[in-house]
């Protein structure tokens, strides 16, 4: 199912949050009390935006795509923010003279939450309901979060991603398609498609399938990353302006694309090999946000949970004319 972005404006839009979480919990499987956890989790969120930020976005996600069926809630505002998340989440604690317990019950009801906020630039929350529950998680396991935006004006998302995960490596795939609306959409859902059907190959051969399989759209800027945690090593290729960034160590590592575009111009297909850190966080984007963003400014985001990280991003680096896609990975350790 494509996400749905919910703009929060007034207390209307919170029916609305409510119904999609309940359509996306059916749609990946969750019985009929995950389901109706997952509407609770979706309502307090939105209420709890509301109420302190007065407005921002609900990002509502199935997760199949990621690899195990669920939903994720995504809120992100530009609110006063806080300046103890976990007081906040605590039952009985309020700032708006309530009973203080609507944080308190979206973390009791999830099976992961975790958030960012900073006084003064507003708050990121996320929460997911796993259709097999809080003992699915592992530990040591690659965790992936994303969000896909519209350009202002469209309907449909040009920007698109994919991932697959066999034998101990992850592929990540980025896809940009030429342009806006549904012709951009359709070639950068071609991209992931021929990524998806191909085989877990490196990176250059899976680029190669991709532009190929592009001959027939307008063509797309992709970016495909394999990371292998054995070797502790990421291969990355990139045609176009796909932007991808390893996080850790103290440093960002600036992955190298060629220019190009698949399905239309394409001189040569190159990886170029890095090391990954202990403490790594991948990042790929589009460009429909800016290259000079820095997590220098978010001291602690990179130990939160990768839809965390990918909806500071989006909130605080989006270029706010162009379609948008954050994809960000991160190891969790034990």
């Amino acid at each position: 199912m494509q996400p749905k972005l919910v703009q929060l404006n007034d207390p209307t839009r919170v029916a609305e949050v409510r119904r999609v979480a309940i359509e996306f919990a059916r749609a990946e499987g969750l019985g009929d009390t995950a389901t109706e956890e997952t509407a609770i989790v979706g309502a307090e969120i939105a209420t709890n935006l509301l109420k302190h930020a007065k407005a921002g976005e609900v990002h509502i996600r199935t997760l199949s795509g990621s690899g195990e069926p669920g939903v994720e809630i995504l809120s992100i505002d530009r609110g006063p923010g806080m300046t103890n998340l976990q007081m906040c989440v605590q039952d009985g604690f309020s700032t708006a003279g309530t009973s203080g317990t609507g944080l308190g019950a979206v973390s009791r009801l999830s099976d992961a939450f975790d958030g960012y906020s900073q006084p003064g630039r507003g708050t990121v929350l996320v929460a997911r309901k796993l259709l097999g529950g809080r003992r699915t998680a592992r530990i040591n396991h690659w965790v992936f979060g994303v969000v896909t935006a519209c350009c202002p004006g469209e309907t449909s998302c040009g920007d698109n991603w994919s991932l697959r995960r066999a034998n101990g490596t992850i592929s990540a795939l980025v896809a940009d398609g030429l342009g806006h609306g549904v012709l951009a959409a359709e070639a950068s859902r071609a991209a992931t498609v021929a990524f998806q059907a191909g085989a877990m190959v490196p990176p250059a051969a899976a680029l190669e399938t991709v532009h190929l399989a592009l001959r027939s759209t307008r063509g797309a800027a992709v970016a495909v990353t394999y990371i292998d945690s054995g070797t502790r090593r990421v291969r990355y290729a990139g045609l176009g302006n796909i932007s991808g960034v390893l996080l850790g160590g103290g440093r960002a590592q600036f992955m190298v694309s060629h220019n190009g575009t698949a399905g239309l111009e394409a001189r040569r297909f190159q990886e170029f090999d890095y090391p990954l850190p202990d403490d790594a966080a991948l990042v790929m984007h589009s460009d429909g946000l800016i290259t000079s963003w820095s997590v220098d400014a978010y001291p602690g985001l990179l130990r939160r949970h990768p839809a965390v990280i990918a909806g500071v991003l989006y909130r605080d680096a989006s270029r706010g004319r162009d379609d948008v896609c954050v994809l960000v990975g991160r190891q969790i350790p034990e």
